[in-house]
């Protein structure tokens, strides 16, 4: 029954979002209020830590917009210098298939930025790019949701395994396992390597077809004839692709560990592919496109639109002072993920603001505004101003442009992230339970039985649908994945790195992700409709975690 209760919070949401349609900033107050009636009468939290809950929440909320905005504001400053006329011509040039086209920005150009920064940022980045290279702006974010998923366990330079599981199994059981006393000793560390090389390989097989997954979605909901086939001649192209990404992916995440596989792989992928995509290699015979605009949905376009300021191409922006903006934050972001030095600096206690002991109560927070990818695309943003010869006009207007956009998404994600906290922070009441998550994925593990590897993915994803963060939901369910794994004689590594794999693909139908990259493109009131579209490559990928986990069980493999 507790399980069940604990799941409502969930349910509440997909009720009003997918199910009823009703737009994000009207459901997610109600999913609120909702949850935190529920934690304070059956699981009996306290209202003071219910409301600082909240607080915290608001406080997650405003890190998340302070990146939507960066983003847009580089966005904005590119279609008023001129740049992405540039950008779309270069485009062009390799393919003016759309599905190519979306294989190499938001797949490939995507996992690179996800590799380097994680939270939600290539979303940000993928998704106005594909709209200023004409894509309807409904198909671009769900190609950039579609997206967060392979390379997610190993992003932000491997966050979620290096702080989401290590952290999760930091435990009495384990280090008595293994025979260790802490994390920072060898054998912990192994094992944690061991786990991340189980998660390379699971992603690498059932990644290789995500390429593929985002023609066919792409095809089949935003073509003129609304067809799967349309997607599939682009398989061989697709499935190369995939390969391309997924073969170094598996390699490095078994060699190197998991710091580098969604960071290094897309740097071979993207010139590979790109230059097979010049030369026709493996092409479809024919050139996919969108159907003529006055064909589109009404709800298919955003405030963002490819000529939005009918600027056009300026002769003194070549396709590489285009890309500049965009190698700069590449740049910064990987410097300032991997340069220690400079890391210390974005991250330390003097640029650290501190929101200790809310209302009195153990939940904290943080803020780095230095060290978040906001900082960094507006860093990009006055290089950009210099590099494209801008006016200050020109500037100003993009920042007016990207705060109004900003605006749109804020009143939804200030009571989407609250509800997630009060959610995770259940775990403090006076019934005596578990925490709202640790109540479901226990009364799921209660009927699953012996039949678990089949479905420990499922909790992983919900983890990181609860929280909007595969490193959260393996902080919250890595130790509950293990001691499962134990009670019925499977391997730990096994089952904790399919909760991994579960946790990223649970970011397709994150609310605070979907609702955060909307904002990108000035979307409003379609966050349901997208949800339940990528809920369809969710489910494929969720299905294959588990059956390639009762093969590896049955295999004796793990």
């Amino acid at each position: 029954m507790y399980a069940f209760l604990a799941f409502t919070p969930i349910l509440v949401t997909f009720i009003f979002l997918v199910f009823l349609r009703w737009p994000a900033k009207r459901a997610m107050p109600v999913a609120w209020a909702y949850t935190g009636i529920l934690a304070y009468f059956v699981w009996k939290v306290e209202a003071i830590r219910i409301a600082a809950s909240t607080i915290q929440g608001v406080i997650i909320a405003i890190t998340i917009l302070y990146i939507v905005f960066g983003a847009i504001l580089m966005l904005n400053v590119l279609i008023n210098s001129g740049a992405v006329s540039t950008i779309r011509r270069g485009f062009m040039n390799i393919s003016p298939d759309r599905r190519i086209q979306a294989i190499i920005v938001a797949f490939l150009f995507g996992a690179f930025i996800e590799g380097a920064a994680g939270f939600g940022t290539p979303a940000a980045v993928a998704a106005p790019l594909l709209v200023v290279l004409g894509f309807p702006a409904i198909a671009a974010v769900l190609m950039a949701l579609i997206i967060q998923s392979t390379p997610v366990s190993f992003g932000a330079v491997g966050t979620p395994i290096l702080l989401g599981v290590r952290t999760g199994l930091d435990a009495p059981a384990i280090h008595t396992m293994l025979g260790t006393t802490a994390w920072t000793d060898p054998a912990y560390m192994a094992y944690l390597y061991k786990i991340a090389g189980n998660v390379a390989v699971l992603h690498g097989i059932i990644g290789t077809f995500i390429p593929l997954a985002c023609c066919l979605m792409l095809t089949r909901f935003f073509g003129k004839n609304k067809s799967w086939k349309e997607g599939l001649e682009v398989a061989p192209f697709a499935i190369f692709a995939g390969l391309c990404f997924t073969i170094p992916y598996t390699i490095i995440g078994n060699t190197l560990g998991p710091d580098f596989p969604s960071l290094l792989s897309p740097l071979f992928a993207l010139p590979v592919v790109i230059f097979a995509a010049q030369k026709g290699f493996l092409q479809p015979k024919t050139v996919w496109d969108f159907p003529d605009e006055s064909q589109w949905g009404s709800d298919w376009m955003g405030s963002l639109k490819a000529d939005a300021h009918g600027e056009g191409e300026r002769h003194h922006i070549t396709l590489f002072t285009a890309w500049v903006p965009y190698l700069i934050v590449s740049v910064l972001l990987v410097a300032s993920r991997m340069w220690a030095p400079l890391k210390a600096f974005l991250t330390g206690p003097a640029v650290t603001i501190n929101f200790k002991n809310i209302l009195g109560t153990n939940i904290s927070t943080n803020a780095q505004f230095l060290f978040l990818p906001g900082t960094i695309f507006i860093v990009a943003v006055g290089f950009t101003f210099f590099i494209q010869r801008m006016k200050i006009k020109e500037l100003t207007s993009a920042a007016g442009l990207s705060f109004k956009t900003m605006l749109g998404a804020s009143f939804a994600l200030g009571f989407a992230v609250p509800m997630v906290r009060i959610f995770i922070n259940s775990n403090l009441n006076a019934a005596g339970m578990q925490s709202m998550p640790l109540e479901l994925a226990t009364g799921v593990a209660g009927i699953a039985g012996t039949t678990w590897p089949a479905f420990a993915a499922v909790i992983g994803s919900l983890g990181a649908f609860i929280a909007g963060s595969n490193t959260v939901s393996n902080m919250m369910f890595s130790l509950f994945q293990h001691g499962v794994a134990t009670q019925i004689g499977v391997p730990g590594t096994l089952i904790v790195a399919l909760q991994a794999v579960g946790g990223a693909a649970g970011n397709m139908i994150c609310v605070h992700n979907v609702v955060a990259a909307c904002a990108t493109v000035g979307l409003v009131g379609v966050e349901g409709k997208l949800i339940k579209w990528a809920l369809i490559p969710m489910t494929y990928y969720l299905v294959f975690a588990g059956i390639l986990g009762v093969i590896a069980v049955a295999l004796g493999i793990g």
